[in-house]
């Protein structure tokens, strides 16, 4: 009997598995409902509709993200088709992780009146949810209060529970599992057996995506990730991600954390479909062979220098076909870092991939027209679009610098698991921090990858994303991660208002010394592992302050983000 079959059948009898459960598919499969019981909650309550939801429906513009595949052979557009049906599948995943009683809630929307309908329809699947993640995760629709946890615990977690999953020796933190009742006891159940149905089938598109393919590869990624997936081990196929070099690229697995609020923990499943521009990729290569210099040169003790990480580290700007998942919640990536395992990143380091359509919509709908209302005047003619670019690739880049694997109080851990859930938050804000430290220390240092105005380009683009990015919402952490920052270079005079024009303007030599000193305090925090630290760094720098608050009410009409659209594959 396999581990798989064995865990399965160990809760049967525990009463945690249902045949023809609530998916309704055949054979053994997980309930996605914590327990019948466990959704009564649902129909409870008023319906009442936020008044200004149309409002903020307008902040997400449709946008047809569909590139030009037309230089892909047949055989190609076949594996891209295969993957994209496997990447729906990480959807209904995702959904099951990201919000509990999904199906119940959805269903409530029948009962507004018939005019409401459609808009509160398209912003919960846009929020995959009734909680708007843009504001602290409020409903927008309805009462229902949000689980910190989403719907990787259940639902009712007593204090006494919530440590016993803290203190971390019982299994029940671990990244690739739900946590349930089993009787009295909280047990852990692998995704590979909570989401059997899902995984076996996603595994098999992809295995024939792979008897498809002529890359080597792409064949060797979608053959192991697919075994992956019924194992929880990802190790193996990381690193073979990590090699892969194709036209089309796929992203798909559980990664990230940032949907479980109550420990960050639990990674969502995700995926991206792409098709890779190989000249515009091999333009950028070159960076990576600075890393080991740039972590050498970070500005925090020797000690906490992590000088043994992979330096592999490929670079990808890619054009996004389709996306699910994770990434395709609330506000949509513009470029990514993975894996996020430290095994893999000591080994190779870490991919970056920068998905090319989708930042060049944010620059031109979003990015500009805010510039245009905040930045000061005299600064407007420095906002470039590949100083955004390079911005977003250096932030990726700096995910693999700094602290990962630290030492506390004698036990070797990690930053993730010591910081908890604010991690997500404080390492969006070293990895925007240090993204511009990096482009100006390689500058002073004589490397001649930028032109001389790159100071000043740099720095006009990046004040006009802070406004961008905060307006995500600080209870999401790249948003509150902006707010970090804008609030520390506001208190180190880096950035001045003017109250009479209500525009800002930021102080270039100010800033290029100012961004080191908040890499450095972000970084030392991390080093140290210490949480009590990240907290009241986030309660100082993370909030909404008024002069924050009233530079946003002048871009209401200005989108906040895309709504992506793949029409050839919806």
């Amino acid at each position: 009997m396999t581990q798989r079959a064995a865990m399965m059948a160990a809760l049967l009898v525990g009463g945690l598995l249902t045949v023809a459960g609530c998916g309704g598919g055949e054979g053994e499969n997980m309930s996605k409902a914590q327990s019948d019981s466990a959704c009564a909650w649902t129909a409870e309550g008023d319906l009442p509709v936020e008044p200004e939801l149309q409002q903020r429906l307008d902040g997400y513009v449709r946008t047809d993200l569909s590139p030009d595949i037309s230089h892909l052979d047949a055989t190609q557009v076949k594996v891209l088709e295969k993957l994209i049906a496997a990447s729906k599948l990480m959807n209904d995943i995702y959904r099951t992780q990201a919000t509990p009683c999904l199906d119940d809630l959805a269903a409530r929307i029948d009962e507004l009146p018939a005019g409401q309908q459609a808009a509160v329809r398209r912003y919960f699947k846009i929020n995959v949810g009734p909680w708007d993640r843009r504001f602290h995760y409020e409903p927008f629709f309805g009462t229902w209060p949000h689980p910190e946890g989403a719907n990787f615990y259940p639902l009712d977690l007593t204090e006494a529970e919530k440590a016993q999953i803290a203190d971390r020796a019982n299994g029940l933190d671990g990244l690739f599992s739900m946590v349930r009742r089993g009787g009295d006891d909280l047990v852990a159940i692998p995704y590979s057996v909570f989401f059997a149905t899902e995984l076996d089938a996603a595994a098999k598109l992809m295995r024939e995506a792979a008897e498809l393919t002529e890359n080597a590869s792409l064949k060797a990624f979608l053959n192991s990730r697919a075994d992956a997936f019924g194992t929880d081990d990802y190790y193996e196929s990381d690193m073979l991600w990590m090699d892969l070099d194709s036209a089309v690229e796929v992203t798909i697995g559980p990664y990230e954390t940032y949907e479980d609020g109550l420990f960050g923990y639990k990674a969502s499943f995700e995926s991206f479909v792409t098709v890779v521009d190989p000249v515009e990729s091999q333009r950028l290569d070159k960076f990576k062979g600075e890393l080991p210099w740039l972590e050498k040169q970070l500005p925090i003790p020797e000690k906490h220098k992590n000088l043994n990480r992979g330096t592999d580290s490929p670079l990808r700007v890619v054009d996004e076909v389709y996306s699910a998942g994770d990434t395709r919640a609330g506000i949509q990536t513009i470029a990514f870092n993975l894996p996020n395992d430290e095994r893999v990143r000591e080994a190779k380091g870490s991919k970056k991939v920068m998905l090319r359509n989708v930042m060049n919509a944010k620059f031109n709908q979003i990015l500009v027209p805010i510039a245009n209302e905040l930045v000061a005047k005299d600064q407007l003619g420095d906002l470039t679009a590949e100083s955004f670019f390079l911005h977003t690739l250096w932030h990726e880049m700096s995910h693999g610098l700094g602290p990962g694997k630290i030492i506390v109080d004698g036990r070797e851990t990690e930053v993730r698991l010591e910081l908890k859930e604010t991690y997500s938050t404080m390492e969006e804000a070293k990895a925007d921090a240090m993204g511009e430290w990096d482009i100006f220390v390689l500058t002073r240092a004589g490397r001649d990858y930028f032109p001389e105005s790159i100071f000043r380009e740099q720095s006009a683009t990046y004040l006009a994303g802070l406004f961008r990015s905060v307006r995500f919402g600080i209870g999401e952490a790249h948003g509150q991660a902006n707010a970090i920052q804008f609030n520390y270079l506001m208190e180190k005079k880096a950035i001045s208002h003017d109250p009479a024009t209500g525009r800002f303007s930021i102080d270039i030599v100010v800033f290029e010394k100012v961004i080191a000193e908040m890499v450095r305090d972000i970084c030392l925090i991390e080093a140290e592992g210490d949480y009590a630290a990240s907290v009241a760094f986030i309660e100082k720098y993370g909030e909404m302050t008024p002069v924050l608050a009233n530079a946003l009410k002048k871009l209401d009409g200005i989108p906040v983000d895309v709504e992506p659209l793949f029409p050839r594959y919806e």
